[in-house]
């Protein structure tokens, strides 16, 4: 049969260019191999002639979209899964960054649009989240300033980190933009003494953030709302927006800080968290993997290169000052994240249908792999409206680690 010699020619291929540790299982008992093994480490079961069209053209979307649409099972450690499935990309393309690489689009980001987005990925349920995420939901990189933290310290100390970098002191206002479950507003009021405001699209995050800051006492410092950003009113002495920025637009980020900059003081800081791509032409995620993405678990997310978000922070009146690189730090979220989803995937089950589990089983153990690989990168920046006197900036970066005002020591 046609589709018999295809598959025969393109085994071959693979096993010549990649050799790797892999064997396709037809629903018939054919099998073929990638690679000379002892014994495959991961094996992809096909289960009908419907999978074939996307096996033959390997890409992270089509890999992605037959294992999630339960065309192929696959069988091996995840790791191993994910390091086959680049493999089987990179077969298809002559190089990182070729034909293959999703290119720079650009999505409507209206409030309405953006919303349904939001919602589509934040609301599955809080109690799937609960599952892998630490206790106090922080869904966002965390910080392993030793490196042998476990996720809990460690996303406690990223939000200590940020808290430090931008100066919180007791009575400044607080604007934290996509707020989540309200970790990060919590300890600012806590710890710091802010009065905070945590705006959020996801109704989710919302109703779990709102009961968390009641159970704490802390409703005469910190108000939640169900707001888009742009509706916000009034001005901070501080701002963060911590995994939100990717929902905004290539496009749109001028204007993003441009908004940033209307309600920030005068005298205050702004610190922005968030995902880049490492493809300075703005591609995005690379072997079509931030084409499956889109589709199943950010709809209308996109990518800058750190280059644009610097450019767009200026654009929109804010002089960055510090800029730190957590690749490293959400390379191992992620495999925390990834390991703990592993673990309780018996009851993430029960809470979600078939294909959105798969969704998210190979989203969390891709995207590890991603940043590990420098697929994909994120930043920490800290800023403030430009033009402001040079004296008024730091010295070093110590004040960011010892805790002592550095901002206004001029």
């Amino acid at each position: 049969m046609l589709w018999e010699k295809k598959l025969a020619q393109w085994s071959a291929a693979v096993r010549e260019r990649a050799n790797l540790p892999a064997r396709l299982t037809l629903w018939d008992g054919q099998s073929f191999d990638f690679g000379t093994f002892s014994g495959p480490a991961v094996t992809l079961h096909v289960k009908s002639p419907a999978a074939l069209s996307l096996m033959l053209q390997p890409t992270l979307d089509n890999l992605g979209e037959a294992y999630v649409k339960s065309k192929i099972d696959i069988e091996g450690k995840l790791s191993d899964v994910i390091d086959i499935a680049y493999g089987l990309a990179r077969t298809s393309v002559d190089k990182p960054g070729g034909a293959l690489q999703n290119m720079a689009r650009y999505f409507t980001h209206t409030k309405s649009s953006d919303k349904k987005s939001v919602q589509y990925h934040y609301d599955v349920s809080n109690e799937f989240y609960k599952l892998w995420l630490d206790p106090n939901m922080v869904y966002s990189c965390a910080y392993f300033e030793n490196g042998d933290e476990d996720l809990a310290t460690a996303q406690l100390k990223k939000i200590d980190h940020i808290l430090t970098k931008i100066e919180l002191e007791p009575g400044q206002t607080l604007l934290d933009i996509g707020c989540g479950w309200g970790a990060l507003v919590i300890r600012a009021a806590q710890k710091f003494g802010a009065r905070c405001v945590g705006v959020t699209l996801s109704q989710n995050q919302f109703d779990l953030a709102t009961e968390r800051v009641k159970a704490a006492g802390l409703e005469d410092r910190i108000e939640i709302r169900l707001q888009d950003y742009r509706d916000v009113t009034g001005q901070f002495d501080r701002i963060t927006s911590v995994g939100m920025f990717e929902h905004v637009g290539r496009k749109n980020l001028p204007e993003y800080f441009r908004r940033v900059q209307q309600l920030l003081a005068d005298d205050g800081v702004v610190m922005n968290h968030g995902i880049t791509s490492s493809d300075p032409e703005g591609g995005g995620v690379s072997y079509g993997g931030g084409d499956f993405i889109d589709r199943y678990v950010f709809p209308n997310g996109e990518l800058p290169h750190i280059s644009l978000a610097l450019q767009a922070m200026q654009q929109g009146g804010l002089e960055a000052f510090d800029v730190e690189n957590l690749r490293r730090h959400y390379a191992q979220t992620l495999r925390c994240w990834s390991d703990a989803y592993e673990a309780n995937s018996e009851q993430a089950h029960a809470l979600v249908d078939e294909e959105k589990f798969r969704i998210w089983r190979v989203y969390l153990a891709g995207c590890a792999y991603a940043f590990e690989n420098d697929d994909v990168a994120i930043y920490q920046i800290v800023g403030r409206k430009a033009g402001r006197p040079a004296k008024t900036l730091p010295w070093s970066r110590r004040y960011i680690y010892d805790g002592t005002s550095a901002l206004n020591a001029g």
